[in-house]
């Protein structure tokens, strides 16, 4: 099979949206009047992101439900997408099953695939994705990182951690029983990413972002943006694990520091992260019931600079946390 039956036979689609899809030097995309585009690229690569042996369909949602994360925090409607794929030789069978994870996510948010590029070389996945973002009177509606400020309440979506303790569990630091294991290899392998609650906080939230690296680690990204600092509740943050509701975790299993790190530093979350005023906060949850995403309230944004931890009783907690840097 050569590079453009490849294309033609796994990657081709009629376009819906877009001006011009995949077969010609340009796709071309017609954003709707009054919006901006929103575009992000990530890349996947094997031994780094995910492992070898990794499914092939949970990996073509992966690869797209990162980027689409990104225009969640960003509050952007999907629009289209491009695939560069680095391929060690045409396998059918993987190709056929990678391509239906990665499309069906596409057709659920109706981003369209409209070019692209592939080579042969070590297993490589690159995607850039394009959104609209509304602009109302001449200004844009995009979740930004810049905009929290002091007062402000901080909150994550969904759960966190999980993804984390999937990892140290395959990688052979932390012992699941297999039916935990494969709950938290899920959040791993195939993330939600939270786009219809991004649309939703649009003029709601002051900052967001989304959580790919952990919790603090990317929110001090809002932090230094928007000159402020935080100070986070680890009682909440504690349960923000669905992990802790496992038996295993009643028994000691797994302990309350190794959670809490998961939580804390874990990354692969794919969660949102997003500052919004207290006189926000029935808007928040009526944007959370509306996208039909549980957020949890876990901080405060303060005028003073750095990131603290604190116990439900408001007693400083150390933080040792680190997380995910590809070059440190």
């Amino acid at each position: 099979m050569g590079e453009f039956d490849l294309i033609a036979r796994y990657f081709t689609r009629p376009t819906r949206r877009a001006a011009l899809g995949v077969g010609d030097d340009c796709a071309l995309l017609q954003p709707a009047p009054g919006t901006q585009l929103a575009i992000s690229s990530d890349m996947l690569v094997e031994g780094r992101h995910f492992f070898a042996d990794a499914d092939p369909f949970a990996l073509g949602h992966k690869a797209l439900a990162v980027n689409l994360s990104d225009l969640a925090a960003c509050g952007a409607t999907p629009l289209a997408f491009t695939l560069a794929l680095a391929l060690p030789r045409a396998d059918d069978a993987w190709l056929e099953a990678f391509s239906r994870g990665l499309l069906a996510l596409a057709d659920a948010h109706g981003c369209e695939l409209v070019g692209g590029d592939t080579t042969q070389g070590p297993l490589n996945i690159c995607i850039t994705v394009f959104g609209e973002v509304p602009v109302v009177r001449g200004k844009s509606q995009a979740l930004l990182r810049s905009g929290a400020r002091a007062g402000d309440d901080v909150y994550v979506s969904g759960t966190l951690g999980d993804a984390r303790l999937a990892l140290d569990a395959l990688r052979g630091s932390v012992k699941l029983p297999a039916d935990l294991l494969a709950q938290a290899r899920q959040r791993l392998e195939q993330p939600t990413p939270r786009v219809a609650l991004g649309q939703a906080l649009r003029g709601v939230a002051s900052a967001a972002l989304d959580l790919s690296d952990g919790l603090l680690g990317d929110l001090r990204h809002i932090l230094k943006a928007s000159g402020v600092g935080a100070t986070l509740d680890t009682s909440i943050a504690i349960d923000l694990i669905a992990s802790c509701a496992h038996p295993s975790c009643a028994d000691g299993l797994i302990s309350l520091e190794k959670q809490l790190e998961c939580v804390l530093s874990g990354g692969d979350d794919y969660e949102l992260a997003f500052t919004a005023p207290v006189s926000a906060r029935e808007v928040v949850q009526a944007a959370a019931l509306q996208s039909g995403t549980q957020v949890t309230r876990i901080g405060r944004i303060d005028s003073e600079r750095g990131l603290r931890l604190v116990d439900g009783q408001g007693r400083a907690v150390s933080n040792p946390y680190q997380s995910f840097d590809h070059f440190a």
